[in-house]
């Protein structure tokens, strides 16, 4: 396996695939492209309450809304001519100016970069709904080509839906769609089973042998002679109340003993043995032929020795996220759907791709079955879930296993991000100590930007602590309102995060909180305040609970297999 280490990006996967990823270098890419996103992909945590955090849509909001960055894409697309043109110029009369026909031009550029980035044997899986499946499949027949189109994989992710409701004229929706091509007819393909359905074993498997193992025979006859399949098979029958036949591999034909009787057995007429005489007596001694009452050979097949059913293109057997590995994000893929794929289209070492990454399923599952990866995502939020997932799945140690390009490193990239875009610099500063961004309409949480749970006692409860960051000027009066807000929400630490370092009088206010005291006896300060450069320097939030984090649900340890400039850095040759 390759020592290269693995790749975790921020930014647009459009840029960071053109700059990063060289041709044909990748084995798998699977994506999972949020549509409509204000309504059904905006959210990688619900509120306590069940409500949407609009900080979290601000990333995707205009994202597939037909705007100017929309044109510039189709036009690009159409300029260049080809099929992937012509299937955009027919998209557009009839879809006009309409926020699929936004969501398909932005798709174009990035499905030929994907492609671009394949190796010849290499496949992908656009996982979609079918709100949009119809196009997308005309889109990745223009660009992969129609005649490397392998399946369209229908995932069941539930049994029944609520969707339905009074009046509505419609089926429930349970099903997602998986478009799965490859980029040549030489795609990488391993031959995967399900197991067999109880109702399939009971119709198919009904014989029963004396150490209760199931059964069924099959015929040793075909219809085409192969090699030495015109034998004759020889076997001796016991005549009495219990009369049965046994194969005769050792004696030459001889006249009939007293209570047997001997006969050599041909093929059916017209037909062939389906098996050379070695072979059919290797199965003979292992306990896998039976004969008929003519003294015909039959086949057994075991059910505990059957592989199962070959993979078929309708995957009901996978279930939603739950139980343990549910981590609480409403868009995650269970990883049972990730390994299906990435173990039947790469082998250890392959590279997979995704550059809709959000919460890292393909990342963490890649890991795990001993991939390299590469995961691309447009928010600092995604970046931050992503490094705590890793970690609680395979320690600390895997941090050294992979890149992150694209964070800031340094005070002068983090003062860059927090002038370019105040929420993403937000969701950075609270991903630098395991908080969780709150909802940031105005006046939706009274100055509280993070909040971090923890438990330091038996009882269950959650304790909290809440963060405002503050990317400015900062004075003694806003920490005299973190304080209020502390009492207020009766949280018990409150922690402020800033670029200028604290004034006297901002240390003394602070100090006035008082300390927090654990249920061990241990205390706390209960208003902190942090500096940006400490953070980067490696300093936390001081409170019990560095041992019992409960902000996020936590991953579950994986079996482990036997941060750069704000802006992407330049390449060489780029100015």
């Amino acid at each position: 396996m390759s020592t290269e280490k693995n790749k975790l990006y921020y930014g647009d996967n459009y840029e960071v695939l053109q700059r990063y990823v060289k041709d044909e270098s990748v084995d798998l890419v699977y994506l999972d492209p949020p549509f409509n996103s204000r309504q059904d992909y905006n959210v990688l945590f619900a509120e306590k309450d069940g409500s949407q955090s609009s900080s979290q849509i601000h990333a995707f909001e205009d994202t597939w809304e037909w705007n100017i960055d929309a044109q510039r894409s189709y036009e690009m697309i159409v300029e260049q001519g080809g099929r992937v043109a012509d299937a955009l110029r027919a998209f557009k009369t009839f879809l006009f100016n309409s926020d699929m026909m936004a969501y398909l031009a932005m798709m174009a550029p990035r499905l030929v970069e994907l492609r671009r980035v394949l190796k010849q044997t290499g496949s992908i899986y656009l996982h979609c709904d079918p709100t949009a499946s119809h196009y997308l499949k005309i889109l990745m027949d223009a660009v992969f080509g129609p005649q490397f189109f392998q399946n369209e994989i229908s995932w069941r992710r539930s049994s029944a839906h609520s969707d339905v409701k009074q009046g509505m004229r419609r089926c429930g929706r349970v099903r997602d769609v998986l478009l799965f091509y490859g980029k040549s007819s030489a795609n990488n393909w391993n031959v995967l089973y399900t197991p067999y359905t109880e109702e399939y074993l009971a119709s198919e498997y009904k014989h029963q042998n004396a150490e209760d193992r199931y059964y069924k025979e099959t015929d040793l006859t075909a219809a085409r002679p192969g090699g030495d399949t015109e034998f004759l098979w020889r076997v001796k029958r016991r005549k009495g109340r219990k009369e049965r036949w046994d194969a005769d591999l050792e004696n030459e034909y001889v006249s009939p003993k007293d209570g047997w009787e001997y006969k050599g057995v041909p093929p059916y007429n017209g037909r062939y043995w389906a098996y050379s005489r070695e072979n059919i007596t290797a199965f003979y001694r292992s306990g896998h032929i039976v004969h008929r009452e003519t003294g015909m050979p039959r086949l057994i097949q075991f059910a505990d020795e059957m592989p199962g059913v070959a993979l078929q293109d309708d995957w009901g057997d996978i279930n939603r996220t739950g139980g343990e590995e549910d981590l609480g994000y409403p868009t995650q893929k269970p990883e049972a759907l990730l390994e299906r794929i990435i173990g039947s289209s790469s082998n250890e070492g392959d590279v997979v791709l995704d550059p809709f990454c959000g919460c890292g399923t393909t990342v963490q599952v890649a890991q795990r079955l001993n991939r390299r990866w590469i995961g691309i995502d447009i928010t600092h939020l995604a970046i931050g879930l992503i490094k705590k997932r890793l970690s609680d799945a395979f320690g600390p140690e895997i941090k050294s296993t992979y890149d992150v390009i694209g964070e800031p490193t340094d005070y002068a990239g983090a003062a860059q991000l927090a002038e370019e875009d105040k929420y993403q610099f937000q969701w950075w500063a609270l991903g630098q100590v395991g908080a969780r961004p709150t909802d940031q309409k105005k006046g939706a949480d009274h100055g509280i930007d993070g909040r971090l749970y923890f438990h330091d006692d038996d009882s269950g409860k959650s304790k909290q602590i809440i963060f405002s960051v503050k990317a400015g000027h900062v004075t003694v009066s806003q920490v005299r309102d973190l304080r209020g807000v502390l009492e207020r929400e009766k949280a018990e630490i409150g922690v402020f995060l800033c670029f200028e370092e604290p004034t006297k009088p901002m240390l003394r206010e602070a100090a006035e909180a008082g300390l927090y005291k654990s249920t061990d006896g241990s205390t706390w300060p209960r208003l902190q305040i942090l500096t940006i450069q400490q953070i980067l320097d490696g300093k936390q939030p001081d409170y019990p609970a560095h041992r019992r984090d409960a902000t996020f649900k936590k991953a579950p340890r994986s079996r482990p297999a036997p941060a750069e400039n704000l802006t992407l850095p330049l390449l060489p040759g780029e100015d």
